[in-house]
C-alpha cells in the first residue's frame, strides 16, 4: 500500500531535479531561431569556461587569476591541430583540452600550496608566462594569431561551416561540460572539496590529503576551460593573444561573481549578461569596461550573492516562511 506514494514522490523529485536541464535544452534548441547563432556560440563558450572557474573557486575556494592560460593555450593547440595538421573537429578539441590539462596540472602543482592573495598572484604570474610564449613561439604568429582555422565536420557527417549546425555542436559540448561540473560538485569528491574550502585543517585531521584533492580540482577546472577555449577557436576560426591575456581571466571572474558564485547556472547567466553587454555596447561609442564595471558594482549592491544566488536565497527564504 505504501509503494505507490513512495514511487510517486521519487518520480516527482527526479522530475524536479532534471527539469532545469530539460528547460535549458529546449531554450538552446529554439534560440538560433531568434538570435544569431555565432553570438549564442560565443556566450556558450564563455559560460563553459566561467563554469569551469566556478568549479575551482565555488567548490574549492581557490581564486585563480590564470584561467585565460588554459582557455587560450587550448585555443592555440586546437587551432593548430585543425589548420596545421588537418585533424578532425573532435580530435582538435580533445588535444586542446589535454594541453590545458597538462598546463593546469603543472601550474596547480606549483601554486596549490599557497592560499589567498599569494595563490592568486602565482596563478597570474604563470598565466603571463603562457602569454609570453604565445607572443614568441613561431606557430602562434604573435600579434597576427592563428586565423583561417578550418571547422571541418562534426562526427565526420555534419559540415560545421553551416553556422546553425555549428551552434548545435557547441550547444552539445556546453551541455556535456556543464553536466560534468554538476556531477563533480554533487559527488563525494565535491563534498570533500567543500569541506576543504570551509575548514582545511579539519579536513586534513580527518585523513584527507587536501593538496591532492585541490590539485585534482585545479586540473579538472583547467581541462574544462580548455574545452571551452578549443571550441571557441574552431567556432570563430582563430586563436589570438586576447585569449591568453590577463583581461580574459578578469572577464571570467566577473561572469562568475555576477551570475552567482557556487551556483550551477550563475556563471551561465553571468556570461550571458557580460557577452551581451560587450556586443551591444561595441558600436555605442561608450567605454565598455567602465559601463560593465558600473553595472557590476550595481549588481553587487543589489545582488550580494550574484543574480542567480540572490534569486535562490529569495526562493529559499519564501519557502521557509511558508513552511
Amino acid at each position: 500500500m505504501t509503494l505507490a506514494p513512495t514511487n510517486t514522490a521519487a518520480f516527482r523529485l527526479g522530475a524536479c531535479a532534471y527539469s532545469p536541464w530539460i528547460l535549458a535544452a529546449l531554450v538552446l534548441l529554439v534560440a538560433p531561431h531568434f538570435f544569431y547563432p555565432l553570438f549564442l556560440a560565443k556566450i556558450l563558450c564563455f559560460a563553459l569556461v566561467a563554469s569551469a572557474f566556478n568549479l575551482l573557486l565555488g567548490s574549492c575556494g581557490l581564486l585563480s587569476f590564470g584561467h585565460s592560460a588554459y582557455y587560450g593555450a587550448a585555443a592555440y593547440v586546437a587551432a593548430y591541430a585543425a589548420k596545421g595538421w588537418g585533424l578532425p573537429f573532435e580530435v582538435s578539441i580533445i588535444l586542446g583540452a589535454l594541453a590545458a590539462a597538462l598546463i593546469g596540472f603543472g601550474f596547480g602543482y606549483l601554486s596549490i600550496r599557497r592560499q589567498g592573495l599569494q595563490f592568486a598572484m602565482i596563478t597570474l604570474a604563470l598565466a603571463q608566462m603562457i602569454y609570453f610564449l604565445a607572443l614568441q613561439l613561431p606557430f602562434t604568429h604573435a600579434e597576427d594569431g592563428l586565423t583561417g582555422v578550418p571547422r571541418g565536420k562534426a562526427l565526420g557527417l555534419f559540415a560545421l561551416d553551416d553556422i546553425t549546425t555549428l551552434y548545435y555542436a557547441v550547444a552539445v559540448i556546453f551541455l556535456l561540460g556543464l553536466f560534468c561540473v554538476h556531477r563533480i560538485t554533487h559527488s563525494t569528491f565535491g563534498q570533500i572539496l567543500r569541506s576543504i574550502r570551509d575548514n582545511e585543517p579539519r579536513a586534513i585531521s580527518l585523513g584527507f590529503d587536501a593538496n591532492r584533492f585541490k590539485l585534482l580540482a585545479f586540473t579538472l577546472s583547467a581541462t574544462l576551460a580548455g574545452v571551452a577555449g578549443a571550441t571557441k577557436a574552431i567556432t570563430f576560426k582563430l586563436a589570438t593573444l586576447t585569449d591568453v591575456h590577463w583581461s580574459t581571466s578578469g572577464s571570467i571572474i566577473l561572469m562568475t561573481l555576477l551570475g552567482g558564485l557556487g551556483t550551477l547556472w550563475g556563471p551561465v547567466v553571468g556570461a550571458l549578461i557580460v557577452v551581451t553587454l560587450e556586443d551591444y555596447l561595441a558600436d555605442s561609442g561608450l567605454p565598455i569596461e567602465a559601463v560593465i564595471g558600473a553595472i557590476f558594482i550595481l549588481c553587487i549592491l543589489l545582488f550580494r550573492h550574484g543574480v542567480v544566488g540572490q534569486l535562490q536565497a529569495l526562493l529559499s527564504h519564501r519557502s521557509s516562511r511558508n513552511a
